[in-house]
């Protein structure tokens, strides 16, 4: 920047600034005429091309008949509430009919040591020797590319069988298991057929296989082996046992050095990889004295959820032999934490468990069994005897024996996965016995099945690419062996949100509206604003704690957890919140008053809420036409409608996956497909919209072969709420800059099953009528989009009934923006003191647009189009604050993943050089009609500061530490909040306890 500043001037909702030479003085006048004359021009563009004016018009004509009423969203709620649980029903009624199927064919089937079966082995199918014979256990497996399975190959009439490698694969207990679950898989497809919307089915057995319907050929990893083990899946574990706390103790006396502390930390880490969210857990190391490995934890037990396991395995980590082992005080520790969680109510309120790890029990502790656990022994004791020494093996199998545990010896770490796993089928016993056969509900998680491609990321909302799965226990119901408690294993199905947050149709939301799940202990199954998924690289990848994203994380305006709370506790009602929000990833902010709604979904631990934005969003309006009137229009070549959402379900029937979302509506309203199930009121208003926008696509052509497009001027767009899109190309794809804008590569500008374009959303918040213009820069390529909201009116109420706009190249704003802002050769500037003629085109002149949220939208300079005013020149930026042009907005992304690295302090800004004249009155009167906003982007990571935790002093941080988001721009601050807390890296402002309700 030269020496000096100079400002500015609106046109629209921009800011001109111009910075010159400190000698040199600019009229204010000249200014203000500039940005008027701009304002103009970039007006009489914008209404033109993208015909604003006529489409208004036109719903002015139909005010007469059409009606705008208000979103009732306690009845909404309630109903799609009622069809996501009728919805999951169905899932649990499939589920119980494999378990039975399982359980009859077991209890009919007698053990055959010298089985000989050949199955569909996963791993083998459809592969050949070198001679070109099928493999043992192979054989020819037709495959299918099936849409609904996400294009992979599969086969719908038959399952396959996966089995880990560390498993054989023709052991006589695989072979019976797997002959007997053949059964399955007439169940299998007639599940399917009864709910084609059911996706994989399977069978997990505690013999180590996993039968999965469809069938399909199992992917080794990289080194050519399969690790996956379903008795390791949350799934399995949840549906195999029930709630547990658990106090994990681990002997680090000196004995323990070298392999066996290697074996006891990966023991530990497995026994961790067992539990789940409505787990409670701690970990004790003890010698001749007790350690909690994290103090902070200390007397007590923590959710065991996905943050705080890893956590402990950071901890554990780092843990170190020396001493001598005492276990009689440790082992007082942990029934003193269990004894007094059962009385207090607290934790699982279910069974308890006490882990010992250790190479050897010398000393005398059945005095502690007597004080605490017996005679009723509600804690059970399992102990770990690590090493390949059996000394001490006769007392520890003596603690598990007479404590109902359960006693294993681990030599080697390839002892661990099989050893801990024994723990579970000991827990399932009482449940077994008794058959409860509960029906568990999974926390949200990626499918391991889908193909991990960029454009299953890059097409879908993050959060709708998880899925939660419902699982059943299946028991041996032989009377011989009914007393043994024998579990056969646990059956299960996956149901993808994306299919459950479809019953919630995005039209009845608005634009700002939108519709999310959470589980019983708050964390999040879905919701727009998650994102699962970060960068590695160019590779999109499942952040660490993708499954565990509190509520209050996302919907962090809900400062004192009151729609949180409601929600766990599974309760029915409404909360309002005033919100900041913002799109375009976070670049803009909203200022919205939104409603929650929100109920419980009954037979799941699951909550449906709901949200619609106060004003526009609870007020949409009716209209009604001829199917015949509307089919004409609705076959426009211009026209298109929601690609992700249902106007009607084309995945019931095969026969109909085949149809676009406008193929299967088109064919339904003509008669051609009556047995389609369809949105008649969504149809209803896609048919009136239709008709409505009609004139737009002759007037768009009108003025493309009557007038002389201006160069420069790319497309004009609309769009309803129904999701109606229609587009008018005026370059040719040759000569576009913007070639992706608006295709169906560009979630972020269409109406996908999460949120509405980002032009919508923006035109929403402004007034009908005056434009709204914003950068993009996609590529290297840059251009500007222009929107505005349409609106009608009836029975006293205003609804907004949809967004148009245009899209034009930057080369076009530059153009003309430039020749406005030049004075003639021949101006008189005898009466003029400063620059004169002036024209912004000079090199000791520095002019800038800047639209209202502080981003540059011209700049001779081309590579600061697109980027904010603040990291252009902070300086400037300063003191259009200070003078109250621009208001700071806080935005926290509790989401944000940190990275290990210095901090280092950003060179103090350039001074603000003088002299400003008096454009401080004409910069007031031109911000008295118009609001600026600039984001303000705090650091996250760990607050330098020391706190007391339980009176224990933490280490203090000198260092902040940097955040990394998938929102570029976008950190957040934490704070010290809660005595029990402590702050983590990793996570921002996200707390390792979490003793919330």
């Amino acid at each position: 920047m030269k020496s000096g500043s100079k400002l500015q001037r609106v046109a629209g909702f921009f800011l001109l600034w111009i910075g010159v030479q400190a000698q040199l003085k600019i009229p204010p006048e000249t200014v203000q005429q500039w940005a008027s004359i701009f304002s103009s021009r970039l007006r009489e563009l914008s209404t033109k091309y993208s015909g604003s004016l006529l489409l208004q018009k036109k719903l002015k004509d139909v005010e007469s008949i059409i009606k705008v009423v208000e979103v009732d969203g306690n009845d909404l709620v309630k109903d799609y509430a009622d069809q996501i649980e009728r919805m999951l029903g169905s899932k649990m009624k499939s589920v119980k009919r494999l378990a039975e199927s399982a359980e009859d064919a077991d209890l009919y089937h007698d053990f055959n040591a010298s089985l000989e079966f050949d199955y569909y082995n996963s791993m083998l199918i459809n592969t050949v020797d070198e001679d070109g014979n099928s493999v043992e256990l192979g054989g020819e497996f037709p495959l299918e590319e099936n849409e609904h399975f996400n294009k992979l190959p599969v086969n719908t009439q038959q399952s396959t069988v996966q089995v880990p490698t560390n498993v054989y694969n023709k052991d006589p207990n695989i072979l019976n298991a797997v002959y007997n679950s053949e059964a399955l898989n007439d169940v299998f497809v007639g599940n399917f057929l009864k709910d084609p919307t059911l996706t994989w089915q399977y069978f997990g057995s505690s013999a180590g296989f996993f039968r999965i319907y469809p069938g399909i050929k199992w992917t080794p990893d990289s080194n050519g082996v399969a690790t996956f083990d379903c008795r390791n899946r949350n799934w399995y574990i949840q549906a195999a046992t029930s709630p547990k706390d658990i106090i994990i103790m681990v002997d680090i006396s000196g004995s323990m050095k070298g392999l066996k502390m290697t074996i006891a930390k990966h023991t530990i880490n497995t026994i961790l990889d067992t539990l789940g969210e409505n787990d409670f857990v701690n970990v004790i190391a003890y010698t001749d004295y007790v350690r909690y490995v994290e103090p902070c934890f200390k007397g007590t037990l923590v959710q065991a959820d996905l943050d705080n396991r890893e956590h402990f395995k950071l901890l554990v980590e780092e843990l170190h032999v020396k001493g001598e082992a005492k276990l009689k005080n440790a082992m007082k520790e942990s029934f003193k934490i269990l004894n007094e969680a059962r009385v207090l109510g607290q934790g699982s309120m279910c069974n308890q468990a006490i882990m010992l790890i250790t190479d050897g029990a010398m000393e005398d502790f059945e005095s502690v069994f007597e004080e605490f656990n017996w005679p009723e022994r509600r804690v059970r004791v399992f102990t770990y005897l690590i090493g390949r020494e059996m000394t001490f093996a006769q007392n520890t199998k003596w603690i598990a024996c007479n404590n109902k545990g359960y006693y294993t010896h681990v030599s080697t770490l390839a002892d661990v996965q099989e050893n801990v796993m024994e723990y579970l089928h000991v827990l399932s016993r009482p449940m077994v016995i008794n058959h409860d056969h509960d029906i568990i509900w999974t926390e949200a998680y990626m499918d391991t099945v889908l193909p991990n491609t960029d454009e299953l990321f890059s097409t879908k909302a993050q959060s709708l690419l998880l899925m939660t799965s419902v699982a059943m226990p299946v028991f041996s119901k032989k009377k011989e062996t009914l007393s043994h408690g024998i579990l056969l294993g646990v059956v299960g199905t996956d149901v993808p949100l994306m299919e459950v947050m479809r019953l919630a149709p995005r039209y009845m939301l608005g634009a700002h509206g939108y519709a999310f799940l959470v589980t019983n202990n708050g964390y999040i199954l879905a919701h727009p604003d998650l994102r699962p998924l970060y960068k590695d690289g160019k590779k999109l990848k499942p952040k660490p704690n993708y499954n565990s994203v509190d509520l209050s994380e996302v919907e962090w305006e809900d400062a004192d957890e009151t729609l949180r709370t409601a929600m766990v506790r599974g309760e029915t009602g409404r909360h309002t919140l005033k919100i900041r929000a913002s799109v375009e990833n976070g670049r803009r902010p909203l200022f919205l008053v939104n409603e929650y709604f929100y109920t419980n979904i009954d037979d799941t631990p699951f909550s449906f809420g709901m949200v619609l934005t106060r004003g526009h969003g609870q007020l949409m309006f009716l209209g009604n036409v001829s199917v015949e009137e509307g089919l004409h229009d609705l076959t426009s070549p211009d026209l298109s409608i929601a690609s992700e959402w249902t106007y009607c379900e084309t995945d019931i029937d095969p026969a109909h996956r085949k149809y676009s979302q406008l193929q299967a509506a088109i064919r339904y309203l003509l008669g051609k497909e009556p047995d389609l199930e369809c949105d008649e009121l969504l149809l209803q208003q896609t048919l009136f919209d239709a008709v409505v926008t009609a004139p737009m696509e002759a007037y768009w052509n009108a003025v493309a072969l009557d007038d002389r497009v201006e160069p420069g001027m790319e497309a004009a767009f609309l769009g309803t709420r129904a999701g109606l899109m229609r587009i008018m190309r005026y370059a040719g794809a040759e000569t576009r800059v913007a070639k992706k804008f608006l295709t169906p590569s560009d979630k972020a500008n269409l109406f996908t099953v999460d949120h509405f374009p980002l032009w919508y959303r923006l035109a929403a918040e402004n007034p009908p009528g005056s434009f709204f213009y914003y950068p993009v820069s996609d590529k290297g390529a840059k251009y500007i989009v222009g929107t505005t909201s349409v609106t009608v009116s009836a029975q006293g109420k205003t609804a907004m009934a949809g967004a148009v706009g245009l899209q034009m190249s930057l080369d076009l704003l530059e153009k003309t923006f430039w020749a406005i802002t030049k004075q003639p050769s021949d101006t008189d500037c005898s009466n003029v003191d400063g620059v004169c003629p002036l024209s912004c085109e000079r090199d000791d002149l520095r002019c800038l647009l800047v639209d209202n949220h502080g981003f540059i939208l011209l700049s001779k300079e081309t590579k600061e189009v697109g980027r904010f005013m603040g990291e252009v020149d902070g300086a400037v930026m300063a003191m259009l604050i200070k003078m109250g042009m621009y208001k700071k907005v806080s935005l926290f992304d509790y989401q944000a993943m940190c990275k290990n690295s210095h901090h280092h302090a950003s060179s103090a800004p350039r001074p603000l050089l003088s002299p400003f004249y008096n454009l401080a009155a004409i910069l007031r009167w031109i911000f008295s009609n118009v609001l600026m906003f600039v984001l303000d982007f705090n650091l996250c990571g760990l607050w330098h500061s020391d706190y007391l935790v339980d009176g224990h002093k933490q280490k203090k941080v000198d260092a902040l530490v940097p955040c990394e988001t998938a929102y570029p721009g976008f950190t957040s601050e934490p704070s010290v909040k809660e005595a029990n807390s402590i702050i983590k890296c990793g996570r921002c402002q996200k707390y390792i306890a979490r003793n919330r309700p």
